[in-house]
C-alpha cells in the first residue's frame, strides 16, 4: 500500500515515554499479542503521519475505518495499535500488539493527554466557541495577553501559531492527538498561555478531551453545522460542555457573552454552579440580570471603532481596527477573557487597537475609489452582520453595495436559501457563485441560495445574479462598482483554496479581488 507524503506536524523534540501496559491500564483496552517491555512516545491517528514509536488508533470514519490503514502505519513505525472490534477484523495478522477497546474514541483524549505528559495542566489553556467571533477574538486575546508579557500561543481556524511559527489550519480545532503534541511542544518552547479556538465538532466528538481549561468563552449561536447536530438543542449541548460544571472538559472559570438568548440561557443554567462573568453591548432584557461587562458610547470613524467597556468599578477605553457592532461585542469579550486570565483589562484593552485578522473585514485597496472588503461570513447571521456594517458605511452617500457569496457543499443545506434572502435584502447587488461545492453539485447549491434570494418580495430586494466561477463573479462585482460604492466577497474569508469535486485548487479571494482592482484601475487609466 502506497503511503502518501506525511502531513506537516507540531509534536514535541523528547516526547515521554509510556509503557504500552500503562495505556492498557488507562484505558481498559483488551490486548491481543505479547506487550513485553514495549513503550510508545506518541500517538497518531493518521497512518501517514505516524512516527516510529506511535501508537496507531485505528478508528472508524464517515468514508473508511482507520484499521484499513494500520499495516501502512507500523511500516511508518506505530508499535502498536488501538481499535475497536471491527478494526480488529479488519487488521488480519500484525506484528505488533493490537489493543480493542469498544470505543477508542471515547479514550482518545485523555489517553493522549497521558501519553504527552498531560501538558494542557502545564499551560493556562483558554477556550472560545460560539457560532461566530472565534477566530476574532482569539486574535484579540492574544494581543491583549502578549501585551502584558505573556509567552502565547494560538491555535484556530485560519493558523496555529507557536512562538512565531505559522501552520495553515486544516480544523478549527486539531484531533485529540496533535493537540496534545501541540501542547507539549508549547510546553518545551516556554509557552505560558495557549488561546484557542473550540467548535462544536471538537466537543461533540471529543476532540478536546483530556484539554484542562482555565477560561472558557462564548460569543454567540446561531444556524449553522445543522448537516452534523440534529437540532439547535444539540448543537447548544456541545457548546455547553465547556462549561457545564460536570463536564470533563469544563472551564474554571466561564466568560458569557450574554447579547442573544442562548448566552442569556447559557448563564442562567451554568452560573451558581461555575464561576461567571457576562459581557453584553446592550442593556439587559427585563428580567435578566445586569451584565457584568457592558459596552457604552461606541462610535465609528471610518473603518475604526471605540467605546468604553464599563463595569461597577471601571471605564476603560477600547479602539479596535475592525468595524461592525459585532467586533464591539467581540472586543469586549477579549477584555473580560483577559482579565479572567490575569490580566489587567486596562492593559488588553490598550493593545485591541492594533489588531488586524486576516480574512475577516479584510480590506483591499489597490487605489480604487470604492471600498472593496473581504469577509469569512459563511452563515445567515454574520451575512447579516457584515451587510449591516457595510450599509452603514455607505448611509447618507448614495453609495450602493454589491454581495458576491456562495455556500459550502457537503454542509448545513438548510441555511443556504436563508443566506441568499438574507444578501438579497441587503445587497443592491447579489452575486450567487460558487464558494467549496466539494462533492456535491455546485448548480444545485447555488439554486437553493437564488432560491431563498427570489423568495424576497421584488421591492424589498436587489437585482440577483448567478455567476458559478467565483473569479468572474468577483470581476462582475468589480465592473459594476463605481465611486463610492462597497464591493463584499463573503464565505472564505482565508481560506487559499477552492474544493470542487474532491479537489483543491488554489483560489484566495484576497488575491482575485486584488486581481479585479488593478485591471479595473489599468483599464481607468488607459482610458
Amino acid at each position: 500500500m502506497p503511503v502518501q507524503p506525511s502531513p506537516q506536524a507540531l509534536r514535541p523534540a523528547a516526547p515521554p515515554s509510556t509503557a504500552l501496559r500503562t495505556v492498557v491500564e488507562l484505558t481498559g483496552a483488551r490486548p491481543s499479542g505479547d506487550l513485553a517491555d514495549l513503550a510508545v512516545t506518541g500517538i497518531e491517528q493518521r497512518s501517514n503521519a505516524v512516527r516510529p514509536g506511535d501508537l496507531f488508533a485505528g478508528l472508524a470514519g464517515a468514508r473508511a475505518h482507520g484499521a484499513r490503514f494500520a499495516a501502512a502505519a507500523v511500516e511508518q513505525g506505530a508499535v502498536a495499535v488501538l481499535t475497536d472490534p471491527a478494526g480488529a477484523d479488519l487488521i488480519g495478522a500484525l506484528d505488533v500488539p493490537v489493543l480493542v477497546h469498544d470505543d477508542p474514541r471515547a479514550v482518545l483524549g485523555e489517553l493522549s493527554a497521558a501519553i504527552y505528559g498531560n501538558p494542557s495542566q502545564r499551560l493556562q489553556v483558554l477556550g472560545i466557541t460560539g457560532t461566530s467571533g472565534k477566530t476574532t477574538t482569539s486574535y484579540l486575546v492574544e494581543a491583549g495577553l502578549a501585551a502584558a508579557g505573556r509567552q502565547t500561543a494560538l491555535i484556530g481556524t485560519i493558523e496555529t501559531r507557536i512562538g512565531g511559527r505559522r501552520v495553515p489550519s486544516a480544523l478549527t480545532t486539531p484531533e485529540a492527538p496533535q493537540l496534545h503534541a501541540m501542547f507539549a511542544l508549547m510546553v518545551e518552547q516556554g509557552v505560558q498561555v495557549v488561546v484557542m479556538e473550540v467548535s462544536s465538532h471538537a466537543l461533540a466528538l471529543g476532540r478536546v478531551d483530556g484539554v484542562r481549561f482555565a477560561v472558557g468563552a462564548f460569543t454567540n449561536l446561531s444556524q449553522d453545522h445543522l448537516d452534523f447536530h440534529a437540532d439547535f438543542e444539540d448543537y447548544f449541548a456541545a457548546k455547553r460542555r465547556l462549561f457545564e460544571p460536570e463536564s470533563p472538559v469544563a472551564a474554571q472559570q466561564c466568560v458569557v457573552c450574554v447579547d442573544d438568548a442562548w448566552g442569556r440561557r447559557l448563564a442562567r443554567e451554568v452560573g451558581g454552579r461555575a464561576p461567571v462573568v457576562t459581557v453584553a453591548t446592550a442593556a439587559s432584557p427585563t428580567g435578566e440580570a445586569a451584565p457584568d461587562w457592558l459596552a457604552l458610547g461606541a462610535s465609528a470613524d471610518g473603518g475604526e471603532q471605540t467605546f468604553t467597556a464599563a463595569r461597577q468599578d471601571a471605564r476603560i477605553p477600547v479602539r479596535l481596527r475592525l468595524p461592525g457592532s459585532y467586533n464591539i461585542a467581540n472586543g469586549l469579550l477579549a477584555v473580560a477573557v483577559c482579565e479572567a486570565a490575569g490580566v489587567a483589562a486596562e492593559t488588553a484593552a490598550a493593545a485591541l487597537g492594533h489588531v488586524d485578522v486576516p480574512g475577516r473585514m479584510q480590506r483591499v485597496d489597490r487605489g480604487q475609489d470604492f471600498l472593496a472588503v473581504v469577509d469569512y461570513a459563511h452563515k445567515p447571521a454574520a451575512v447579516e452582520s457584515v451587510i449591516a456594517t457595510l450599509r452603514e458605511y455607505i448611509k447618507g452617500s448614495g453609495g450602493r453595495l454589491a454581495v458576491v457569496v456562495g455556500a459550502g457543499g457537503d454542509r448545513d443545506a438548510g441555511k443556504r436559501p436563508l443566506m441568499g434572502a438574507t444578501a438579497a435584502r441587503g445587497a443592491d447587488l447579489l452575486i450567487i457563485t460558487d464558494d467549496n461545492p466539494r462533492s456535491e453539485d455546485p448548480a444545485v447549491i447555488r439554486d437553493a441560495i437564488r432560491g431563498g434570494a427570489l423568495g424576497i418580495a421584488e421591492a424589498e430586494r436587489g437585482e440577483v445574479v448567478e455567476i458559478g466561477d467565483r473569479a468572474a463573479a468577483i470581476t462582475a462585482a468589480v465592473d459594476w462598482a463605481r465611486p463610492g460604492d462597497v464591493v463584499l466577497v463573503a464565505g472564505k474569508g482565508h481560506e487559499t483554496g477552492q474544493e470542487i469535486a474532491g479537489v483543491k485548487y488554489p483560489f484566495d479571494d484576497r488575491e482575485v479581488l486584488a486581481e479585479a482592482l488593478s485591471r479595473k484601475m489599468k483599464d481607468l487609466t488607459v482610458s
